[in-house]
């Protein structure tokens, strides 16, 4: 298994980035975020605090990495609880030992929508994990939810892949297991071929977290409540994976 490492979240003070929680943190954005524009220095005070009037930046670009801080609000078709800043919401229900609220990102171009909240549904490992072909578990992904690991093949492709076996959606993790911070946009391939079912992008070290988990427990799925609605739930700052920055 690879290393347990955590990303730093960056210190300098070059830019201001909107915090989920309206809050305005001032950090550096990586060297990988595809040249977006960050606003000047002299919209943070000596705290690191966003002054008065301070303008957020722009929306990511395509293939831009984006992180907690740095994601612009969207709307959730039937209730803005469950989608905030970009962000959907899942809790692991079993096993107990990662029974916390994971943060998740749609796709920004392909794939569906939940239009259903499914209090109890299973998350199934693929396998092979980078479900680019045929699956050698496709019988359990039917009608349930895969995990699946970047790499491999483009994310259009995984999702059809899962699409075909039946999968109501599929969570892709990242495959560098130490990134507990930084979200891939997922963004359409070249191919002109579409995805009915959700596509949700997952930080590596979650999507780690939970497959050791289950591998620990000889489980071959985990069951989840998908989408959750985090402004209902009083407890929800515990309720976060205990690895991943806030």
């Amino acid at each position: 298994m690879p290393p347990h490492h955590r990303i730093s979240p960056p210190t300098s003070q070059s830019g201001c980035i909107s915090h989920p929680t309206s809050q305005s943190r001032c950090i550096s954005p990586p060297a990988s975020q595809c040249g977006c524009i960050s606003p000047p220095a002299s919209c943070c005070n000596s705290l690191g605090a966003a002054r008065p009037g301070c303008v957020s930046p722009p929306a990511p670009q395509s293939g831009c990495i984006s992180s907690r801080w740095g994601l612009s609000p969207l709307h959730f078709p039937s209730d803005p609880g469950l989608r905030i800043h970009e962000y959907l919401y899942f809790q692991v229900l079993s096993p107990g030992d990662i029974r916390y609220i994971f943060t998740a990102t749609p796709a920004k171009d392909f794939g569906g929508v939940f239009n259903t909240r499914y209090d109890q549904i299973h998350l199934v490992p693929a396998d092979p994990p980078e479900a680019c072909g045929e699956l050698n578990n496709g019988v359990f992904i039917q009608d349930q939810i895969a995990l699946v690991e970047r790499g491999g093949c483009s994310f259009l492709s995984k999702t059809r892949v899962i699409q075909e076996h039946g999968g109501r959606a599929v969570i892709i993790a990242d495959n560098a297991y130490d990134n507990d911070s930084f979200y891939i946009e997922m963004i359409q391939d070249s191919s002109r071929r579409t995805a009915d079912i959700p596509a949700l992008f997952l930080l590596g070290r979650d999507g780690y977290m939970i497959r050791r988990s289950l591998e620990q427990h000889g489980l071959p799925w985990a069951v989840i409540s998908i989408p959750v609605n985090v402004t209902s739930i009083p407890t929800y700052e515990m309720m976060q994976p205990p690895w991943t920055f806030w």
